[in-house]
């Protein structure tokens, strides 16, 4: 029998113990999410060859677009709710999680439609390489058939940790990891009673494990009675109400934003590294490797910082917001650090498992190593920030300051800078493209405006509507007509 009701209170209790708490079981999925992709990339590489793996790296860069704009809609839908759960005002909640919902479903329906329909043409545009389009074609097709499930899943999780939830998130990922991971060789290669798909085998595992999940997470949400779960005259929050998805959209734009600006960076520094020999491409691609990892302490605690802090804003409890976001930077700090001596420590026989121990690549990669991966520690401190002023809706400023240091500063130094550093400048351009992007957010969040922002799920327009009336009623509520 299900227990009752679920609350996860991030507004009481010691704050640096409850964010670490908070921010661990989202590290673990950010893990599990980044093994999952490398393991299916080695079944695929192993078992289809080089060709399949250049089809799903191409598949991968469409749906990263179509996460991108899931990723904005699911922050702005998990402040509302953090913020109404810290006003206890789970209705509020629910209305802003069944907006969320309905609005990117019925988007990924017809994104998958299309998708389907047009994926020879959208790979055609990536000028994907002729020898690797039907087999890109084929495993797209899937994926985008799996859209609507792993988006469901996606957005689900997210508001859970909107309501203090990290751990039920945790699970369901170890459980898609599993299924994901478990049934590409089968699917592939036929083994046992399942039938040989080959590259579409890949993508038919994904998408199973994206049904499973979600299903299985939503019938979760139900039997525990999850503050997010919707029943009765609850489900027609579903329908997306005008005003909420004016709120969700014009503080998610700008999220999805930072993604696309970021990817559409990383882009541009791949074109200038490109230029520097197949030796230091291969370096700088074994370097992106590791540092996906050294980032992801940096992203998780962004994550629990975050729905903290909007908890606490909707609380009224501003005497914990500069606390929370302290502690943030403290543990970004200690962690990232330790992560990336580490990785500096034992750095060869890593990197010798993407090009072999005798690559002339490796010297290049651990010289990229010792120059940039000190940024990540910058990089980390500015994510908490914006975390923090993003939990009360200021989501515009972080576009602009992210868009300013990646573009001008960093890629300006990159090309500008080899006059005097040579190759250095493309590596040197990371640690000061993320010195001035955290000067300028540090001076975002002493001296900008983003405290004084309101936030708020907007009330129902049939209760606007009511309240209207009601001025006109003595008893001041609508009385029943006799």
């Amino acid at each position: 029998m299900a227990g009752p009701p679920q609350r996860h209170d991030l507004t009481q209790g010691p704050i640096s113990r409850t964010l670490l708490l908070f921010a661990l079981p989202t590290l673990g999925s950010n893990i599990l999410q980044s093994l999952n992709g490398s393991i299916n990339s080695i079944w695929v590489g192993r078992f289809l060859g080089e060709q399949a793996l250049a089809a799903t790296a191409n598949a991968n860069i469409i749906m990263f677009l179509m996460f991108s704009a899931v990723f904005g809609f699911g922050m702005a839908a998990t402040i509302l709710i953090g913020q109404s759960m810290g006003r206890r005002d789970v209705e509020a909640a629910r209305r802003a999680f069944g907006s969320a919902i309905g609005l990117v479903m019925g988007g990924a329906v017809v994104i998958a439609i299309l998708g389907w329909l047009f994926a020879p043409q959208i790979l055609r545009l990536l000028a994907t390489p002729g020898e690797a389009q039907d087999m890109a074609r084929d495993y797209l097709r899937v994926i985008f058939l799996g859209l609507p499930f792993s988006m469901l899943g996606v957005l689900i999780q997210m508001s859970l940790r909107g309501t203090g939830d990290s751990i039920t998130p945790l699970w369901f990922m170890v459980l898609s990891v599993t299924i994901d991971a478990g049934l590409n060789p089968l699917l592939i290669q036929g083994i046992g009673p399942f039938p040989r798909m080959g590259i579409a085998g890949s993508a038919t595992a994904t998408l199973l494990a994206g049904l499973v999940s979600s299903f299985g997470l939503l019938l979760y949400v139900y039997w525990r009675d999850l503050p997010v779960r919707l029943r009765g005259h609850e489900l027609h929050y579903l329908i997306p109400e005008r005003a909420l998805v004016r709120t969700i959209v014009a503080k998610g734009l700008p999220m999805g934003a930072q993604m696309l600006v970021m990817s559409t960076a990383g882009l541009t520094m791949i074109g200038l590294v490109n230029r520097l020999g197949v030796d230091t491409a291969a370096a700088y691609a074994v370097s992106q490797q590791l540092w996906t990892y050294i980032q992801m302490p940096a992203m998780a605690i962004g994550v629990a910082v975050s729905s903290m802090a909007a908890q606490n804003i909707g609380a009224g409890r501003w005497d914990r917001v500069n606390a929370i976001t302290r502690a943030g930077l403290a543990y970004n700090t200690v962690i990232t650090l330790v992560v990336i001596v580490a990785i500096l420590l034992f750095d060869r026989p890593v990197m010798a498992l993407f090009v072999g121990g005798d690559s002339p690549a490796i010297p290049i990669a651990r010289h990229i190593q010792l120059l940039a991966s000190w940024t990540f520690v910058m990089f980390g401190a500015t994510m908490v920030l914006f975390s923090t002023v993003r939990a009360n809706g200021a989501t515009v400023p972080p576009l602009v300051i992210l868009a300013i240091t990646l573009f001008p500063i960093r890629f300006g130094f990159a090309v500008l800078g080899q006059r005097w550093f040579g190759s250095d400048a493309l590596w040197l351009a990371f640690p000061i493209g993320s010195a001035c992007s955290l000067a300028l957010a540090a001076l975002y969040y002493r001296y900008g405006h983003w405290r004084s922002e309101v936030l708020e799920v907007p009330p129902e327009p049939v209760a606007v509507e009511e309240e209207a009336l009601a001025a006109t009623e003595p008893a001041g509520r609508l009385q029943p007509n006799c």
